[in-house]
């Protein structure tokens, strides 16, 4: 009975929308806290405010446990649930922290966690954050390109103009940064100017000009060539492979909305049509990789055979 009640009030409108403009307090709360006067004047109002978020929370994460009956431990199987509880127990533990400058730090950032919970509170957000966790494997493989990018150019430009622009291209580590500001397009046309026409035709070169030289045309392709590499083709790749876990998360948040509404028996003649399509194109996307191992079986099979004193050689 209990659980059942507590199942309702976790599933209606009323709830969730009340825990967003919580949420929302909450952050209004911590904005506050940032204007020391405003502290001094309200410090009781906004202690007593933030107590009451915390165990609004509190309340929140017991009532989603007991909507789970006989199995209280359900809760804990959705990861966002988790993130929950632990940002409720931090914030019960904040009052044992001892009061000293030392922990000031600590008990804002604790207040902070709280403004996290609109990504657990909304979908569209647990979509985008799923979206990123789960690019972060292709985007490992993007980022190792883009770290051998920057390291063969600043490389090539501490060769090329170390001589003529150290304030940029000293050394290794200078060089990867100037890149990374000519790849983020931060005025990086100076930086290629001063290599063009020499540091001492650039006015206000900010480092010292000791041996000035002028690259006009190895400039121009080193920086634009860069630009071209770095900016318009790698990063746009850390933007499709984000775009294209974005999609496979949406689809699979709607496929378990369906699966969920169908176990209800709520479905549609149109959404189990949809649901066992999905279903046939999973089983079809198995099957052609299990061709595909099968092809190289059998093409590793024939090479064998082609090549009957190999297994001699090795004995």
């Amino acid at each position: 009975m209990i659980a059942s009640i507590s199942k309702k009030i976790t599933t209606s409108n009323w709830f969730t929308n009340f825990i967003l403009v919580v949420i929302v307090g909450a952050g209004i709360l911590v904005g506050i806290e940032t204007y020391p006067s405003a502290v001094v004047k309200y410090g009781e109002v906004l202690r007593f405010l933030n107590k009451v978020v915390i165990w609004i929370f509190v309340a929140e994460a017991i009532i989603k446990i007991v909507a789970e009956g006989k199995q209280p431990w359900n809760y804990f199987n959705d990861g966002w649930n988790i993130f929950d509880f632990l940002i409720v127990v931090v914030s019960l533990a904040e009052p044992l922290l001892p009061v000293d400058a030392s922990f000031v730090t600590i008990l804002r950032l604790v207040r902070i966690l709280r403004v996290v919970r609109l990504i657990s509170a909304l979908p569209q957000l647990q979509i985008l954050v799923g979206a990123l966790l789960r690019s972060i494997p292709s985007m490992a493989y993007v980022g190792i390109f883009l770290g051998l990018l920057f390291y063969i150019y600043a490389a090539m430009a501490v060769f090329l103009f170390g001589q003529n622009d150290p304030w940029h291209f000293a050394n290794l580590e200078n060089s990867m940064v100037t890149l990374f500001r000519v790849v983020t397009l931060e005025d990086w046309t100076d930086v290629m100017y001063i290599n063009m026409y020499g540091c001492d035709n650039y006015a206000g070169y900010p480092g010292p000009c000791n041996n000035p030289s002028s690259s006009p045309l190895l400039a121009a392709l080193f920086f634009i060539s860069f630009v071209m590499i770095g900016t318009m083709i790698v990063l746009n790749l850390f933007i499709g492979v984000i775009m294209n876990s974005m999609n496979e998360v949406k689809a699979e948040k709607e496929l378990e909305a369906k699966v969920l509404l169908k176990e209800q028996g709520q479905t549609t003649l149109h959404d189990d049509i949809h649901l066992i399509h999905h279903q046939l194109e999973e089983i079809k996307s198995d099957l052609e990789v299990i061709r595909t191992r099968m092809r190289h079986q059998e093409g590793n099979g024939k090479l064998t055979k082609n090549n009957p004193g190999t297994n001699a050689d090795q004995q």
